[in-house]
């Protein structure tokens, strides 16, 4: 439960602090398509970081407890965050387009940590 409210938060902070750098520093740096990838993966990051909040509070034992589907989907989320927005964020200052291969590693990753907490409120709520 612990780990992943800290995670989510952890990303969230990191997601305002990319953003900022994006809008600010790298103003200069990326063209429209770069800033359009950079935003991308600042949202993403962010959507998820609120996710992990959310399975974290979910794992309360007064909600749906230590589930292991919501385990689960709380390493996917936050490998979801590092395959896809971590790509994304590279790609966008490197312009190195190979890389949009490994995003949807992440996009998949995300849509399991979805399935989970669905599959999770199915199994699990009471």
């Amino acid at each position: 439960m612990k780990k992943f409210i800290v995670t989510g938060a952890l990303h969230g902070f990191l997601a305002v602090a990319f953003g900022a750098f994006g809008a600010h520093a790298l103003k200069d740096v990326l063209d429209d398509y770069g800033r359009g990838i950079w935003e991308t993966a600042v949202q993403y990051q962010m959507f998820h970081a609120t996710g992990l909040l959310v399975i974290g509070l979910l794992m309360s034992s007064k909600l749906l407890g230590e589930v292991k589907q919501l385990n689960l989907a709380g390493i996917f989320f936050n490998l979801g965050i590092v395959f896809f927005s971590g790509s994304l964020y590279i790609l966008a200052i490197s312009g190195i387009k190979v890389l949009g291969a490994i995003t949807p590693i992440g996009g998949v990753l995300f849509l399991a940590g979805w399935v989970l907490i669905i599959l999770s409120a199915l199994k699990h709520a009471r």
